[in-house]
């Protein structure tokens, strides 16, 4: 059904969905899984009464009224989370993970699993929510879940959704644009260069500008999808383990690179990201743009970040930045700037350019 109209007078709800990152972070000690696919999802959500005709419909069979919630409408999926999250307000996030209709149980031991699976049973059941068996799995040690595969310790990307990727086609207007610009940005934190290579597409979607598809827009389409068909690993991030930040900034955007040093003594990435900057930004010198990428990415992975108990080393090839967190006076930017990163524990560390290869191809 086409709820577009009846969605443009909806009062938004903004109950907020889980953040990937947070997920993940959430079964980095996980070694074994139950993934639970619920049966008729939003259709557990009683439309208020009195307000079904909203909802109506018409087909070549007649005209039906739904007593119950409908995809496609605007606050279907804050409403359904809400609901989910009271359900298994008790488990969350010490057994179970929930996004819409699918619940992951985790565990660190099979003895373990087999209590943490019979508690979420027992709550669906209670509920009177059942499951779909076809799309359940229980006890894997490998499980995919919100497009990625999890093993022990990683994160991975789904192969069926690489495929998706490889054989989307070419877009022949801007809601096409769109759409794979949103498909694909789900996967942005595993594409180390995502903001830089989706600009050209980006500048397509204004409702100003007007439809071109050239040798540049190709490339850019092209290039986003070979780097999502990669088949990088992200490592699992872990609390007792300090946090290396890289960062570099170039004239219109900005890259960052989480990583951690694992038991094989190398630094493995935990997280990308970049940014294009706003015209304003644009006109901040070389100085305040290099700082503003280290803001950016703090507040970008504040989860990880914040309270951390051991001071997070931040890269920079802006040799001026080491001084920064020691001077006595501040410009109001600068001031509101040391204010937002006041909570963190870290230190600014120089190392030249040329050994910013990561960041600095973020950034570009």
């Amino acid at each position: 059904m086409d709820y577009c109209r009846l969605n443009a007078i909806t009062i938004k709800d903004r109950y907020g969905l889980p953040r990937q990152d947070k997920l993940i972070e959430k079964l980095r000690h996980a070694k074994i899984f139950t993934k639970l696919d619920l049966r008729n999802g939003y259709h557990h959500i009683r439309i208020k009464e009195g307000d079904e005709w909203k909802a109506a419909f018409c087909t070549a069979l007649g005209h039906f009224t739904p007593i119950v919630m409908q995809l496609g409408l605007s606050n279907a999926p804050a409403v359904f989370m809400r609901f989910m999250n009271n359900i298994f307000c008790d488990l969350l996030d010490i057994s179970v993970v929930v996004y819409l209709v699918d619940i992951l149980n985790f565990s660190n031991s099979r003895e373990e699993h087999v209590e943490h699976v019979k508690e979420v049973l027992s709550c669906l059941l209670k509920h009177n929510l059942f499951c779909n068996p076809a799309k359940c799995y229980f006890f894997v040690t490998e499980v995919t879940y919100i497009g990625l595969v999890f093993p022990h310790g990683d994160a991975i990307r789904s192969n069926h959704k690489v495929q998706v990727i490889m054989d989307w086609p070419e877009p022949q207007n801007v809601k096409q644009v769109q759409s794979f610009l949103g498909f694909a940005n789900f996967y942005c934190c595993f594409v180390p260069n995502f903001s830089c290579l989706a600009r050209p597409l980006n500048n397509l979607t204004p409702r100003e500008q007007p439809w071109i598809w050239l040798e540049e827009q190709k490339a850019a389409f092209d290039a986003i999808k070979a780097e999502i068909c990669k088949e990088p690993v992200l490592a699992h991030p872990d609390e007792s383990k300090p946090y290396t930040l890289e960062t570099d900034a170039s004239g219109a955007a900005m890259g960052a690179v989480l990583s951690q040093r694992k038991e094989d003594g190398c630094l493995h990435p935990v997280a990308y990201m970049s940014a294009s900057f706003s015209p304003a930004e644009l006109n901040y010198d070389t100085h305040d743009k290099e700082l503003l990428a280290i803001i950016r990415a703090f507040e970008h992975w504040r989860i990880f970040l914040e309270g951390t108990e051991q001071p997070i080393t931040a890269f920079t090839d802006h040799k001026n930045l080491e001084y920064w967190k020691s001077a006595r006076t501040f410009d109001r930017r600068h001031a509101r700037w040391h204010l937002m990163l006041a909570s963190y524990s870290f230190v600014i560390a120089y190392r030249p350019g040329k050994q910013s290869q990561k960041p600095d191809a973020l950034s570009r």
